[in-house]
């Protein structure tokens, strides 16, 4: 498959976020040149150094000059794989987006896998590595553990949100905006959208260069970005369901508080000071109306992001029109 040039249209974009990967650089980039030589279009290669500090940038800089292919787009320092991978998707051209690790723990011969699996009517696909080659209680189950979570909870059900190898039609990653460390919520955003989403099984290799850059500590951020994606998914544009839910279940509370101190009073003589029930019943009260206000804020705030950029509240998928002939 012959390489982009400006006047050309592009295929397949391949973004690949890197961080410390100087070893593994030019093994990965004659394995995605073997892996696309069967395909007719063309494609581009994205590096993203995030901030690398072990010679990523020269070595990136130097497969460029020898691929024209390849171009490498160099943070000011690391960000996170999430703005690594937005920034290659701001800077990629392709129709179909591919992402990537640059760690050869997914050998890139597995991309045509996925961009067949898309050319089926699919908008994402996901990899799936079954057999990952990591190590068992510091990565694999806290990794099905998060993944588990984020199947039930979002409804989209897939068995590894975290592999990065990952296929986009481009009109759905465009709508997709990215913050945090969201990259991995990428198929519950799209589905949500009214994406068709699909999942293949890919190989995993061990890790030979490098240090693996997740430990532990991923799967506690996990649970926390699963709290902004429900919220995001569930309440966007009606964020007062939420909160004003919440506030007039503790307004009625409250006022089952009072209730019962006044019930203890009348008919059980119990002084109204000698019971904690009326300060229970005032605070309940209290948060009952923060949270509808809070409510109330937070609409505001819902419809001026959407008015302001004249942002719709739908997405269409296509139109059809049937054209009169004279």
């Amino acid at each position: 498959m012959p390489p982009a040039t400006s006047q050309q249209p592009i295929e397949i974009s391949i973004v690949i976020p890197v961080y410390n990967e100087v070893d593994n650089l030019e093994s990965l980039q004659a394995e995605i040149d073997a892996s696309l030589v069967a395909f007719a279009g063309r494609y581009e290669i994205v590096y993203v150094n995030d901030g690398s500090s072990d010679g990523s940038s020269d070595k990136l800089a130097e497969i460029c000059s020898a691929h024209p292919e390849a171009v490498s787009i160099d943070l000011r320092r690391n960000f996170g794989q999430t703005a690594a991978i937005a920034a290659g998707l701001d800077h990629s051209r392709g129709d179909i987006v591919v992402t990537l690790d640059a760690d050869l723990q997914n050998p890139p011969s597995d991309i045509g896998l996925l961009i067949d699996k898309l050319h089926e009517g699919y908008d994402v696909v996901s990899g799936w590595r079954r057999e990952r080659k990591d190590t068992f209680l510091t990565r694999r189950v806290p990794s099905a553990v998060a993944n588990g979570l984020i199947s039930v909870v979002c409804g989209v059900h897939l068995h590894d949100y975290g592999c990065t190898l990952k296929a986009y039609r481009r009109e759905v990653i465009d709508e997709i905006k990215l913050y945090g460390e969201m990259h991995r919520f990428i198929p519950v955003f799209a589905a949500a959208a009214g994406a068709r989403i699909a999942e293949v099984v890919v190989s995993h290799r061990p890790r030979i260069h490098g240090k693996a850059k997740y430990g532990l500590m991923r799967t506690f951020k996990v649970i926390l970005d699963l709290v902004t994606v429900k919220f995001l998914l569930s309440y966007r544009t009606t964020p007062m369901y939420l909160f004003g839910g919440v506030g007039f279940s503790l307004i009625a509370l409250g006022f089952l508080a009072l209730l019962l101190a006044l019930v203890r009073k009348i008919f059980y003589g119990v002084s109204l000071i000698l019971t904690p029930l009326p300060l229970l019943s005032a605070i309940l009260f209290a948060l009952g109306m923060q949270s509808v206000l809070l409510g109330l804020t937070t609409e505001l705030l819902v419809r001026t992001y959407y008015e302001a950029q004249d942002k719709p509240i739908y997405v269409v998928r296509q139109i059809h029109k049937e054209r009169k002939h004279k």
